[in-house]
This record gives C-alpha cells, structure tokens and sequence, in this order.
C-alpha cells in the first residue's frame, strides 16, 4: 500500500457544519450501580457481563482490575472486589435524568450509549459564546447530575470528539475536563492514537496489526482505494474516521414525553383500598398521556412510599397493555402484598407509576373483526386475577428440578418468568432426564405396578440392578397387567444425601406397553410410582 498526501490544514464549510460536541461520563455503569444503591461508592466494584469484567471502578483498576478479565481472575488480583452483574435497562434509565437535562440547557442531544452522548457544537457555541463555554456549560450540568468528573471534546465528526473529551480525562493536563481540537486539525490529534480506538472487532483489529498498521496515523497515510480493496466497506470507514473525514453527523432524539404520573396524599392513607381508590384518577391521566403519545405501556413500574421513607417499588408486566383498571389492581396488588389488608404498617405518602415499556399503539389495534377468541380470553383471566389477586392465575413455565414436577413452575398472569427461573433452570441438575422429555406429567405420581413373569413385583437390588425382567405393567392398582414389549433402565436419582431428613433416593425406569403406550415409572420406598407419560 503506498501513501498518499492528506492535503494541507484547514476548515471548510463541511467540517465546520460537523463540528460535534461529545460528553463524556467516566465509569458510567459503575455510577449508576452506586446510584441505584447496588453498591457502595469508594469501594471496588466489578460488573460483570457473560462472565467477564464490563466495567470497573477506579478503586478497582488500582488494584489491577481490568475490562475484559474473568471473574476469578479479577478477585485474585482485589480481595475486597465487590462483583455486580451488568444491567443495562439500570444503566439507561440512571442515564435518562442526565439526558433530560441536558436538553433543557441545550438542545439537540444524541444518546450514543449510557454515559456518552453527542450534540452539534454550532448552535450552542452561538448561544454560549464559543466553544469552550458551551462545553463548559454541559459540564456544569452534568456535575450538578451526579457527574463531577465528566469531560467533553470537540472536534469534527463524533469519533474524533469522543476521543477527545477521552483525551480531556487524562492526569497532568492542561485546559481542565475540555479539549477542543481546531477545525481540520482532527487527523492530526488522531494520528498517534492506536487503532484499537477505532472499535473494529478483534479479528481485524489484529490484522492491523499484524500488517504494521499500529496508529491510527499510519492508516491515514494510505490510499482509501486500496483499504476498500483490501478491507471492504471496513476500509473505508476506518479510512474515513482515520483522517477526520467521517461523514456521520449527530442526530438529535426527539424529547421525550414525561409519561409517569405521581400522586401525593397528606396526610398518608393507612389502608390500602383508601389509596387505591384515591389514586384512579391518576390512572387514568397515566394511560391518557400515554394514548396522547400514540402509545400502550406492556410494563410499568409502580413506587409507593411510606412516611417512615421506605420504598415499595415492583415492576408489572400485562399479556397485552395496561388499561387505567389494569393500573389501579396493580397498586392493589402490590400495597397488599407490602403489608396492607385491612391497614398497612406505615401510612403511604406518594405512589408513583411510569411506564417502563412502551409500544406503538397501531401495534396492539382491534382486527376489522374484534379481537376474537384471544381477547375473550385475556378479558376473562383478567377479571378473575382482578377479584381474586396477582397470584390467583398462573400460566405454565418450565423451571429446573430433577423431578418432572419440580419442574412445573407456575407464573401469575401477565407476567414473564423471571430470571430466576431461567437461571434454575439452566443449571446442570445431574441425574435429571434427558430430552425428549414426556408430554404428560402425574402431579402427585400415580400409583402404578411393575411385575416379572412369577407375578411378583419387580425390585431394585443394592447394586442399582432389577431383580426380574418386567413382563407386566398396570398403570393403576387393581387393573390387569399390560404386557411389556421393552424397558430401559433403572438409573438412580439421589437427592440430598448429605441431610438424613431431607434425603431422597428414587429409581427411573422407562416402559414400552403392548399397546404402544410409553411410561415413565420410578421406584421410591419399595412402591412402582408413575411419573410420566409419553404421548
């Protein structure tokens, strides 16, 4: 690859058009996990995101903690580590208030991801005088947010502006948390930077590497139509932010409708129907804000507090979308399960519910012919949870368990299973049966008989072996055996062998009828026990 001649300095009306502001909030998923009361600031803190460390705090880098480590690594290196696993719903939201204000002091900002956002410097270097002032003035809003030590840059094109307000976050340097690089001078301050700040994925990342291509100067030094021949559309673009040309431009969110709604009461109410009742009108004005925005909530977040300062707050999910009905059960629900029935243990003082996930509202629109059977359905699940309680109707999930039935897990309507079902579920579960699992499982197991050709009943030796074959099977006591075709098995199950009280031992064995009929059967106690069928 030869090098071409970048062109002398200087701003055109292009670069001047593209001239971005970045604001940059360091250790960001860590502040929000401090912020939402996840763990202690001062302290190390590690998140952790598919077993590596995501983010870490300063306290932690000092003790050798880096992005990318794993977990045992990471604690080996800081005793004291306090390991957090990344959320980024948490994340976003902490950062939403930081946002929101920024678009009161300046408008026009684009989130590029939670603690990073950009804005077009032109208009607010107008208002503020200068550059240096607007950048100031973003600073200034973001520390009164919780971000004292937020930087900024700005130069051309958000890419050279992100690694400038990064540049402005370094120890020893002059001009304070904003660095501002001259129009048409980006590729300059670029130049030495390494190509890993490109954020290209690690295999071309390497590659650039191993090809000499260490800076981001030495990129730019080369002809953009051998990069496009040699990378691809990846060429072009690494080309293009190499040398300050990046033709991507900030796009300014559309600021967002304040959707939740609070209510206050003075004095607090001590009963739960007392708040409930007072609360619909605020119901109502929720889900007619949300329909002014041309949207249905799928998710709430409801926040009740106490004049003691405790906080009740529990997130709701709905099969379809919250009606104002559908919000006040909710605020029903969750004051009676804080405590509440015929009085709540600490008067409440404020309830609050703002959506926490919104869909257009064509999406959830009537067919031309109603919404049929499905709707009936859900209007009559509804009904009966809303008279009887959140936990009175449950649909089926499958959790974890070596036991079928302990793999039965029942979650309240509307809502998802939650992550603590999956993760049940995940788990090894040694001794556990194998797919394809039976269709129909006998929840207590049925009392079933398993005989040999004498006519006694089959056993289970100490060695885990039969002591006959099985000739006849009767799914249940007093019904004439069926004869057995095939069998497979037994394979023994133990449970909690450790704890004499708690401890299981069970024997699985799989049968095929004469009649075709699949069973699953387990011995436990010295009794044929039928488990499953297969349909």
């Amino acid at each position: 690859m030869r090098p071409v001649d970048r062109g002398a300095p200087g701003g055109d009306g292009r670069t001047r058009q593209n001239r971005t502001l970045v604001l940059w909030c360091p250790d960001w998923p860590v502040r929000a996990a401090v912020a939402a009361g996840l763990a202690e600031g001062g302290h190390p803190v590690a998140l952790i995101d598919k077993g590596m460390v995501f983010a870490s705090s300063a306290e932690a880098r000092r003790e050798g903690v880096r992005r990318g480590l794993r977990v045992r690594e990471a604690q080996a290196r800081c005793a004291a580590l306090t390991v957090l696993r990344y959320d980024r719903g948490l994340d976003q939201r902490e950062f939403e208030p930081l946002l929101a204000a920024i678009e009161q002091a300046i408008p026009g900002v684009q989130p590029m991801r939670p603690g990073l956002c950009a804005l077009r410097a032109r208009g607010p270097a107008r208002f503020y005088g200068g550059e240096d002032a607007a950048a100031r003035e973003l600073l200034r809003v973001a520390a009164e947010h919780g971000s004292p030590d937020a930087c900024a840059g700005i130069a051309d094109g958000p890419f050279a502006a992100e690694q400038a307000a990064r540049a402005a976050s370094r120890p020893r340097r002059s001009g304070g948390r904003v660095l501002i690089v001259e129009p048409g001078r980006s590729a300059d301050f670029l130049a030495p930077l390494p190509v890993d700040a490109l954020g290209f994925d690690a295999q071309l990342t390497t590659l650039l590497h191993r090809l000499g291509l260490d800076t981001i100067g030495t990129l730019a030094a080369l002809d953009p139509l051998e990069l496009e021949d040699r990378f691809g559309q990846a060429g072009v673009r690494a080309h293009a932010l190499a040398t300050g040309t990046e033709r991507t431009v900030v796009v300014p969110r559309d600021p967002q409708a304040v959707l939740e709604r609070s209510i206050a009461f003075e004095p607090g109410l001590e009963r739960a129907d007392e708040v409930t009742f007072a609360f619909r009108q605020t119901a109502d004005d929720f889900v007619a804000s949300l329909v002014r925005a041309k949207l249905v909530a799928t998710a709430i977040t409801i926040v009740a507090r106490s004049e003691s300062g405790a906080e009740s707050e529990r997130t709701w999910l709905h099969p379809r979308w919250f009606t104002a009905s559908d919000v006040v059960d909710r605020v029903r629900w969750q004051l009676e399960g804080a405590g509440a029935g015929s009085g709540l243990d600490s008067a409440v003082v404020e309830v609050t519910v703002k959506p926490e996930a919104v869909d257009a509202a064509g999406h959830h629109e009537d067919g031309l012919f109603g919404g049929g059977p499905d709707e009936r359905v859900h209007h009559a699940l509804s009904r009966v949870q809303s008279m009887l309680g959140h936990e009175a109707v449950g649909t089926p999930a499958v959790g974890g368990g070596r036991m079928l039935a302990d793999r039965a897990v029942l979650v309240p309507w509307g809502d998802r299973a939650s992550d603590a079902v999956a993760h049940d579920r995940a788990k090894p579960w040694p001794g556990s049966l194998p797919p394809p699992l039976p269709a129909t499982v006998y929840a207590p197991p049925a009392r079933c008989a398993v005989v040999a050709a004498s006519g006694a009943a089959v056993d289970v030796d100490d060695a885990g072996e039969l002591t006959a074959d099985p000739v006849g099977f009767s799914p249940a006591p007093g019904r004439p055996p069926v004869a057995v075709s095939g069998w497979a098995g037994p394979w023994p199950v133990e449970e909690r062998w450790w704890d004499t009280d708690a401890a299981r031992s069970v024997h699985r064995l799989q049968l095929v009828d004469s009649d075709g009929g699949a069973w699953l059967v387990l011995l436990e106690h010295g009794e044929w026990m039928l488990e499953a069928r297969y349909d």
